[in-house]
């Protein structure tokens, strides 16, 4: 019963997440739409758990260690960039050229 409006309220947080990462150009607003597609997947994770049994509440403790990692990880790169460049806008960013 739980399953159906879950999954549909999941993907609808997925597809904005991934419409946020392929439209904004500003780095914070872009990892802030990764975490919106984890806790997607987190949803989906605990709306199958409800139908399945317990065994989904395992994957959403990966997911969310994962996003733990991926956010201490992603803020020490927002902050290094930030401090050696003085912008956030990801155009105004030229780290790999020569």
């Amino acid at each position: 019963m739980l399953l159906g409006p879950a999954l549909g309220i999941s993907a609808i947080l997925f597809t904005i997440g991934v419409l946020g990462v392929l439209i904004r150009r500003n780095a914070i607003v872009i990892f802030m739409c990764v975490e919106l597609m984890l806790n997607a997947v987190n949803l989906t994770f605990v709306a199958l758990a409800q139908q399945l049994g317990t065994s989904g509440h395992v994957f959403v403790f990966f997911v969310l260690t994962v996003a733990a990692a991926e956010a201490t990880v992603g803020f020490a790169i927002i902050i290094g960039i930030y401090r050696h460049k003085e912008t956030l806008d990801l155009q105004d960013l030229n780290l790999l050229r020569g």
